[in-house]
Formats: structure tokens, sequence, C-alpha cells
């Protein structure tokens, strides 16, 4: 099975330039773990639960002050709407993420996640496999 379909479409982004409590509310009006920064349609990061804890929370900053620039994480893994399922998923498990945005060119197209994934294996029995090999990948 290829990503484009598979993937979200309708990918809820954030600019850069807003703050971490405009961030949250918007997951959670839309309940979700991610949202996307993006320019021009370009991806310049993804700000998750995770960073929102880690860098937010834990630090005890004013989520009304901290911009989405200062705490999103940048450098972001990418994935394409042709690539199978399976490449998709060593691609997660390698880099130890939860998101990939695919892109098609430099042009953000969708979003699919690790629970994307794991809906769909019950028909792709080769990402089933490679779920098992590398879920024990910590016990070879």
């Amino acid at each position: 099975m290829r990503i484009k379909r598979l993937m979200v479409r309708d990918v809820v982004t954030v600019q850069s330039d807003d703050s971490a409590y405009d961030a949250v509310r918007l997951m959670n009006r839309n309940r979700i773990g991610c949202l996307v920064t993006t320019y021009d349609g370009r991806i310049y990061g993804i700000l998750t639960e995770r960073d929102l804890l880690e860098r937010v929370l834990e630090k005890c900053r004013n989520p009304k002050e901290t911009m989405v620039s200062e705490i999103m994480t940048s450098g972001v893994i990418v994935g394409d709407p042709d690539m199978h399922l399976d490449e998709a998923t060593r691609l997660l498990f390698e880099n130890k993420v939860k998101k990939l945005p695919i892109v098609k060119g430099s042009q953000l197209v969708g979003l699919v996640t690790m629970t994307d994934i794991a809906r769909a294996t019950s028909i792709d029995r080769k990402t089933v496999e490679l779920f098992e090999k590398l879920s024990n990948i910590h016990t070879i």
C-alpha cells in the first residue's frame, strides 16, 4: 500500500510566531497530537505533545509568552506520497518519531502517524511483519 492512500490530507498547521497556548487550543479543538509549522506550504517544523511537555510544562514556561518557533522540532523527517507503507514504517522506527509529514516536491500534502499505520496493518501483512521485526530489535 502506498502512503497516499493512508495519509491525512487536511493537515492542521500553525505559524511559528503563534504562542504555545494558541497551538494547544488548536490541537485540542481538532483532537490531534501535532501541528506542522509551515510557511508558503513548506515545512519548517513540527510541534508535538511531547515538545509541549518537555519544552513548556517541564520548564515552567508561560505558554502565552512562548512562541511555537522556540519549542517546535526543526529538521523534520518527511515522507513521499508514493512511498510504500513498509518504507514509511521503517523511516518512523529508525528515526524514533511517530508523525511523518508527507511532501510532494517541497509542498506539504499530508501526514501519516504511527496510529494510522497501526490501523492499516490489519490489511497489509508485509507491514505487520516489519512491526514485529522492529519491535523485537532490542532482543536481537
